[in-house]
């Protein structure tokens, strides 16, 4: 059945090896899809030269067209007569140059440092249109694409000749042809770097923050630097990666963030450093956390530095709304407390659920929407009259300062009103960031 299928297949359309195997590609395994089609030629062959051998006219036929349309050697051999090479019906050629193509792959990764690699390929519509053309009038049951095909071997020969490994789920590199005019596309998957940052100094934000009258083109009122503040935690920490994997951009994702007047200690923020295009994928990231450091200049300090995913990315993104954070909030009241009046703020907040719409200072920037998070534990001292230390141990995304000043009621319960006084927060600490990535 599968010889029969073979021989009307060539009887119309002149076929490689390859092309002619890969009908049959899902069927016997081990073998190359080369190895199936000169197999199919070959005892198509033998059967056409007992048929000949026997004066059946038929067999003499079978071997002329598999001299014509199979370009068969063993065929010829055997008929003899005229022989015309044929272009391959589906491929036109093209894996005849397999070697050619890995060549030319190889030469575009020259530069690129990488453990592994994908080769996709795109191939012409004429010969996408052909192939289903052909597939559909044989009713092809166990066949594989063109693509497929060319994407294995190219991908193979490039393997044998870089020394590195294709690698489907997660490649460094991803190299895309266009076939059959040869054109690659070199693209470097995202490189993440994950670590933990530490704001050592008030007065920098975390991320870069363009100036809202020219909107991050320059003016006077930003001194032509297009930006609100000098310089950000962001900065700080992807100028030495980009500079080092010599990528062309990078984008910074952080397990939330601290408002531009606290500072970050303790064990740190949780971070990823996602590059893109990065030429060198392994930077020594001792090497790299020590440039980072010297470039933070007593500001900015990165600890714990190591390579990530972007399957991280989205756990440090999710877990950040819930994780446990640590804060130490000084405070300033407008009448004199008392230690009953700690007391009674650590026994009110002690385990405490907050109803909590989105403070008016970030409303242009975030949607008004009522949150409930959790405070774990308040702890507070007196400092003077006026004066409280808080400590406060809650649930991520819970906004301190409102905690504190109650934002016109957005916030209940708050410090102010358990005290029943006024109350600010005037300087803020995170000092503890519980959140594994």
């Amino acid at each position: 059945m599968i010889l029969d299928e073979a021989e009307r297949i060539l009887t119309k359309y002149s076929l490689c090896d390859n092309c002619l195997g890969r009908q049959f590609g899902g069927l016997a395994r081990g073998v190359t899809n080369r190895e199936r089609g000169y197999a199919l030629k070959l005892a198509l062959t033998m059967e056409g030269h007992m048929g000949s051998r026997r004066g059946d006219e038929g067999g003499m036929r079978l071997l002329h067209e598999l001299v014509s349309n199979g370009d068969f050697t063993p065929a010829f051999n055997v008929a003899g007569g005229e022989r015309e090479k044929k272009a391959c019906y589906l491929c036109e050629g093209i894996l005849e140059k397999v070697q050619d193509y890995a060549k030319g792959v190889s030469r575009s990764l020259d530069g690129y440092n990488y453990s592994n690699f994908l080769i996709g390929v795109k191939i012409s519509g004429e010969m996408a249109e052909r192939e289903d053309r052909l597939r559909s009038e044989f009713s092809i049951e166990f066949g594989e694409s063109l693509k497929m095909e060319c994407s294995r071997e190219i991908g193979k020969e490039v393997s044998r000749l870089t020394g590195k490994e294709v690698e489907f789920e997660r490649p460094d590199i991803v190299v895309m042809l266009d076939l059959p005019e040869f054109k690659a596309k070199v693209k470097s998957m995202p490189l993440y770097i994950r670590g933990r940052y530490k704001k050592l100094v008030r007065g920098i934000p975390q991320s870069r923050w363009d100036c809202v009258h020219c909107g991050g083109r320059g003016c006077d009122i930003c001194h032509g630097t297009g930006k609100i503040y000098p310089i950000s935690v962001e900065e700080i920490i992807t100028g030495p990666v980009l500079s080092v994997t010599k990528g062309n951009d990078s984008k910074f994702h952080g397990a939330g963030r601290e408002d531009v007047d606290a500072i970050m200690i303790g064990n740190g923020r949780p971070f990823v450093i996602e590059v893109k295009e990065a030429l060198n994928r392994s930077p020594d990231l001792a090497v790299l956390e020590g440039a980072i450091n010297r470039a933070g200049d007593g500001r900015v300090e990165v600890l714990d530095l190591d390579y990530s995913d972007k399957k991280t990315v989205r756990s440090l993104k999710e877990k950040s709304k819930v994780a446990e954070k640590t804060y130490r909030a000084l405070v300033e009241v407008d009448r004199p407390v008392s230690e009953e009046d700690l007391r009674e703020l650590e026994k009110s907040f002690n385990g405490c659920l907050l109803n909590q719409y989105t403070p008016k200072r970030v409303m242009h920037r975030r949607a008004d929407k009522l949150r409930y998070k959790k405070v774990h534990e308040m702890q507070a001292t007196r400092l003077d009259d006026k004066k409280i230390e808080l400590v406060v141990r809650c649930q991520g995304g819970l906004y301190v300062k409102e905690l504190i000043s109650g934002d016109e009621g957005r916030t209940k319960p708050s410090v102010s009103e358990v005290l029943g006084t006024g109350a600010r927060c005037i300087e803020l600490d995170v000092i503890s960031v519980n959140e594994a990535v």
